[in-house]
C-alpha cells in the first residue's frame, strides 16, 4: 500500500516584503527587498544597522485579531495567529473539519526574545517584584502554537519543535508524517519568528553571522551566491501552511490546492555548533532521504529554494551538496535563495520557504536570487539571477540548514488530482 498523499491547501504569511501570503509573493516575483534600516530600536551600538522588519503589522493586525487578544501575546505569536487565521481563511473549509483531528505544529527556533529583553530590564532596573504576570506565558516558544489552536479550535496534537534555522522545515515533516500515520486528517502547520532587537541582533554580531558591510545600502546586503557575501540579514515573520490527507480534500471538495508535500528528510552533522559540514555529508543525505520519501527521482526536480544565508560557509557547501546529489541535472535545474528579498526568519525561514515553493509550483513561476552581481566562480549552478523565470515545476525541494547541524529536506510535487 502506498503513502498516504499531503496537500497544501492553505497559506498564511506575514513578511518583510508583505503582510499577507498575496502581498508577499508579489513582491517575490518582482524581486524586491524586504531589507531597510532598523526602525525598532537604536542600532547604534552593534555593527549591523539593517534587518527584515515587518512594517505596518500593528495597524493590520488589529484588523484581523481582537487587539485585547494581541496585547497579551509576544510578537512571534502575533505574527502567527494572523499567518494562520489567512491559512485557515484560505483553504476554505465550507463544513468546520473535526477539530479532535485537526492538530498545529510549529517551528520557532528562539520564541519571545523581546520579552526576555524586557524582562532583564525590569529584572535589573527595578526587581522581580515588578516583572508583568503575562512574562512566562508571553516568552516560552510553544505559546505560538498554543494561541493558534485556541484561535481556531484546533483539539489534535499541538507540539513546537525547535532545530534553529531548521525548526519550521522539520515541523512541516513531523505533520506530514503525522497525517500519513493517521494521527489527524488536518494540520496547521508553520514557522515563527520575531527576533529584530538589540539583545538578539547584539548576540549575532558578536559571533560575526550578519552583514555589516552593506549598513549604507541595505538592500544589497542579502546577497547569497556572490562572492562578496558578508553574513546573513536577520529578518522576521511568519508562514503557516495548511495540510490535508487527499482523501480528506477530496471528500470536502478543496477549491484550491497548490502542490503535494510528498517528502522529508532530515539528519545531523555532528560537526560544529554553528558552522556547516564543509563536506555536505549531512545536507546531501536529507536530501536524498526527502526525494525517496517522496518517490521522486532527481531528474524529476526542476526547483530548489536553497538555505541561500549569503555566508561564505552555507552557500558553498550547499551548493556542493546539490551538485552530488543531482550529478549533471544539477545544471539542468533551477536554484534560487528567496532569503535575498525576505532575510533569514530563523525558526520562520522553513515555512516561508515551503510557501513560496508551493507558489512557485502552482503557477510556474520560480522567484529569483536578486543582488546576484558578483558570482562566485566555485557557485556555478543557475540561481535564477535577479529576475524570475517562467518553468513548469514537476518536482520541487526546500532546505534549512541550521546552527547546531540540522539539516532538513522537504520535497513537492505539482498535484494534478
Amino acid at each position: 500500500m502506498g503513502k498516504k498523499k499531503v496537500l497544501i491547501t492553505g497559506i498564511g504569511m506575514v513578511s518583510p516584503i508583505g503582510l499577507t501570503r498575496d502581498e508577499t509573493w508579489a513582491a517575490a516575483k518582482a524581486g524586491k527587498s524586504g531589507i531597510a534600516t532598523i526602525t525598532k530600536f537604536d542600532s547604534s551600538r552593534i555593527s549591523a544597522h539593517i534587518a527584515g522588519e515587518v512594517k505596518g503589522f500593528a495597524e493590520y493586525a488589529a484588523g484581523k485579531v481582537e487587539p485585547k487578544a494581541l496585547r497579551k501575546m509576544a510578537l512571534f505569536t502575533q505574527y502567527a495567529v494572523v499567518a494562520a487565521k489567512e491559512a485557515w481563511e484560505d483553504a476554505a473549509f465550507g463544513q468546520q473539519p473535526d477539530m479532535d483531528r485537526t492538530a498545529t505544529l510549529f517551528g520557532n527556533g528562539i520564541g519571545g526574545m523581546d520579552i526576555n529583553e524586557i524582562g532583564f530590564k525590569t529584572l535589573f532596573d527595578k526587581g522581580p517584584h515588578f516583572l508583568s504576570p503575562l512574562m512566562i506565558p508571553e516568552l516560552i516558544p510553544n505559546e505560538a502554537a498554543g494561541n493558534v489552536s485556541m484561535m481556531l479550535g484546533a483539539k489534535g496534537p499541538c507540539q513546537v519543535v525547535v532545530t534553529a534555522c531548521a525548526s519550521s522545515t522539520d515541523a512541516l515533516g513531523f505533520a506530514l508524517d503525522m497525517i500519513r500515520a493517521g494521527r489527524a486528517d488536518v494540520v496547521i502547520a508553520g514557522g515563527t519568528e520575531a527576533t529584530v532587537q538589540e539583545y538578539c541582533m547584539g548576540g549575532f554580531c558578536k559571533m560575526k553571522a550578519l552583514s555589516t558591510g552593506f549598513n549604507d545600502t541595505p538592500e544589497k546586503a542579502s546577497r547569497p551566491f556572490n562572492a562578496d557575501r558578508d553574513g546573513f540579514v536577520l529578518s522576521e515573520g511568519a508562514a503557516v501552511l495548511i495540510l490535508e490527507s487527499e482523501e480528506h480534500a477530496k471528500a470536502r471538495g478543496a477549491k484550491k490546492i497548490y502542490a503535494e508535500l510528498a517528502g522529508y528528510g532530515a539528519t545531523a552533522d555532528a560537526y560544529h555548533i554553528t558552522a556547516p559540514d564543509p563536506s555536505g555529508a549531512g545536507a546531501v543525505k536529507a536530501f536524498k532521504l526527502a526525494l525517496a520519501d517522496g518517490g521522486i527521482a532527481p531528474e524529476e526536480v526542476d526547483y530548489i529554494n536553497a538555505h541561500g544565508t549569503s555566508t561564505h560557509l552555507n552557500d558553498a557547501m550547499e551548493t556542493k551538496a546539490i551538485k552530488e546529489v543531482f550529478g549533471e541535472h544539477a545544471r539542468k535545474l533551477a536554484v534560487s535563495s528567496t532569503k535575498s528579498m525576505t532575510g533569514h526568519l530563523l525558526g520562520a525561514a522553513g515555512a516561508t520557504e515551503a510557501a513560496f515553493t508551493a507558489l512557485a509550483i502552482k503557477e510556474g513561476v520560480i522567484p529569483p536570487t536578486i543582488n546576484y552581481e558578483n558570482p562566485d566562480p566555485e557557485l556555478d549552478l543557475d540561481y535564477t539571477p535577479n529576475t524570475a523565470a517562467k518553468r513548469e515545476i514537476r518536482a520541487a525541494m526546500s532546505s534549512s540548514l541550521g546552527f547546531g547541524g540540522h539539516n532538513a529536506i522537504l520535497s513537492f510535487r505539482a498535484y494534478a488530482g
